[in-house]
């Protein structure tokens, strides 16, 4: 692999907002909170997603744990980003994060893999400073609104198409694992396409979709909230057709039910049905986020925090959204690290509605941390533990890696 740490970027180099601490003159005395940043590694986890989990180190041996959203490229740009943070105190995040947003603006800090790769580090850096200052992450953050935090579970079946098999699984998670909020997939073949490319939906597809929802909410009653996911797959016309199916139903939210680059689409959607309409996982940053908000293009907003920014961002974001009443729905299918990160924000924010888990199948899950029962009849519990209060299980953690990964190195 090259060595992505010395690469020649002239932006980086001879940028004008160069915001590093000997640029800055940050040389006050800190005490024992002089700390430095001795290294960045990253290792790639084989869950049902590819989670890469972060790790700063320090030279006082505190080690912090972040999390990437999943997918290749993140690992690569954190070893591009490494050396911008080595020598660093981890205490000073925001500057950090707009420090890096900087040095990597000429390699697409705007959004995408670099925005997630700042995530990953940015999550870590709490983790830290939390260890520091002996505070969990939630009060470097504001401070606690709730002590755990309602997660709703995002189901599959063998057969997702088959509403009876959706509705039985439904009632299985309500009744057996305890969850009053759940979502199901909206976006599945129903044996009716003439042509997957165009986005539209016939009238037996739009047909088959409600079946799915009727036989759901039916089954499952007022013992939980009911989501759809439509994974962005349709047309204007189509989405509008569906939504007005959809309003006679208790339909928690649907879920992008139209591609996401286009907001005067999303806004025209959204407005048009009384369907509450979520959006907002490929959205990045603040920026990206906002005219969802100003424009009344949203009703529920979803951020995906190791993706859109990290930590302080997605508090930003949910701040925003408050000042439009537009509770916040956290997009996540990370490993407990990244879910444990956005369970602390969703602790210290006003407008938190629910936190997606997405590995319930998943029997190894909770093993990558110490910590026992994270998720408890669908909440979770936000610790008291300094830094995101979790432990990496690194036994487990190499015994689930992505082949060809390297385990990190010892605290």
């Amino acid at each position: 692999m090259p060595n992505y740490r010395e690469l020649h970027d002239p932006n980086a180099e001879y940028t004008m907002r160069d915001l590093s601490a000997e640029t800055m003159q940050l040389d006050a005395d800190r005490g024992p909170r002089n700390v430095e940043i001795t290294d960045v590694q990253t290792t790639m986890v084989d869950g049902n997603y590819p989670w890469i989990l972060v790790r700063v180190y320090t030279d006082a041996g505190i080690v912090g744990t972040g999390e990437c959203y999943w997918g290749g490229g993140d690992a690569a740009i954190i070893e591009r980003m490494a050396p911008f943070v080595i020598g660093e105190n981890p205490m000073d995040i925001d500057r950090l994060y707009e420090h890096l947003i900087q040095k990597m603006s000429g390699e697409g800090s705007i959004s995408g893999k670099t925005i997630s790769a700042i995530s990953g580090i940015e999550i870590a850096l709490h983790d830290i400073t939390g260890k520091i200052l002996d505070v969990p992450a939630y009060q470097l953050v504001g401070g606690k609104y709730r002590d755990d935090v309602r997660v709703y579970c995002d189901l599959h079946t063998e057969n997702e198409a088959d509403p009876q098999a959706c509705a039985d699984e439904g009632e299985r998670v309500v009744e057996e694992l305890g969850y009053d909020a759940i979502k199901f997939d909206l976006d599945v073949p129903s044996g009716h396409e003439k042509d997957r490319a165009n986005r539209h939906l016939r009238a037996p597809e739009i047909d088959h979709k409600v079946e799915i929802v009727e036989a759901v909410t039916e089954r499952v009653g007022d013992r939980a909230d009911v989501a759809f996911d439509c994974h962005w797959s349709f047309s204007a016309g189509s989405a509008k057709r569906l939504v007005t199916a959809l309003e006679e139903y208790d339909v928690w939210w649907l879920e992008d039910p139209v591609p996401p680059e286009n907001h005067d689409v999303q806004r025209e959607i959204t407005q048009f049905t009384s369907t509450p309409i979520t959006v907002g996982e490929n959205e990045y940053r603040t920026h990206g986020q906002r005219r969802l908000l100003e424009e009344q293009a949203v009703d529920i907003l979803a951020p995906d925090l190791p993706r859109v920014g990290g930590m302080r961002e997605t508090m930003k974001i949910a701040i925003l959204a408050d000042l439009y009443y537009v509770p916040i729905a956290m997009h996540n299918v990370s490993s407990p690290i990244g879910t444990m990160a956005s369970a602390q924000v969703a602790a210290a924010i006003p407008n938190s509605l629910a936190l997606e888990y997405h590995s319930y199948e998943l029997g190894w899950w909770e093993d990558l941390v110490e910590e026992d029962g994270l998720i408890e009849d669908g909440r979770m519990e936000v610790p008291e533990k300094p830094g995101l209060g979790l432990t990496l299980d690194l036994d487990a953690v190499e015994e689930h890696m992505v082949e060809g990964e390297e385990l990190f190195d010892e605290a």
